[in-house]
């Protein structure tokens, strides 16, 4: 009986050293960098959008996330730039998504699409090249200076998941 338990609390610790041994690891730590990327340089954003400040978020989104999760600091200019871009918005569009039962909208949907292009220090081809699509839903609300806060934030957040999915897109080419 006792030998019993033994052999069960031995299984289950020899399970746990096991799990935790498992290989998982941060993956903005220094030492699992394939690159030896330092800073970046984004420049202005070209615009084709009916939005005259998307491409500020955007390019102040893609310093935020990149400085966040991989620790990229901005350069002074491109030729100091371990990496850099090239971007153009090319759409911006705001409409509604849900309607309450009197016919009144609740939702609408903020979407952005960027065409992208990211360069290593002295190459001419590109490192990476495409386009990337971001969208958030955001509240409808009868005060405008309210509903004017939310579709802001919502463009933010969209600037950010773009950010976000460049930085995997990149990732997953090198």
């Amino acid at each position: 009986m006792m030998t019993r338990i033994w052999h069960k609390t031995a299984l289950v610790a020899l399970m746990l050293v096991t799990l935790t041994g498992c290989g998982y690891h941060l993956t903005n730590s220094q030492a699992n960098r394939k690159q030896n990327f330092q800073n970046i340089w984004i420049p202005f954003f070209s615009n084709e959008s009916i939005s005259p400040t998307a491409q500020t978020v955007l390019r102040r989104a893609f310093y935020d996330e990149i400085h966040a999760l991989r620790g990229l600091n901005p350069a002074e200019n491109q030729e100091s730039a371990d990496l850099s871009m090239k971007a153009k918005l090319l759409s911006y569009s705001s409409g509604a998504v849900s309607y309450s039962a009197q016919d009144q909208v609740r939702e609408y949907k903020l979407s952005l699409n960027v065409e992208l292009e990211a360069y290593k220090k002295g190459q001419i081809l590109p490192l990476w090249k495409g386009q990337i699509q971001g969208s958030k839903q955001y509240p409808a609300n009868t005060n405008l200076a309210l509903q004017r806060n939310a579709e802001d934030q919502a463009l933010d957040a969209a600037a950010r998941i773009i950010a976000q999915k460049f930085i995997t897109a990149i990732e997953e080419s090198y």
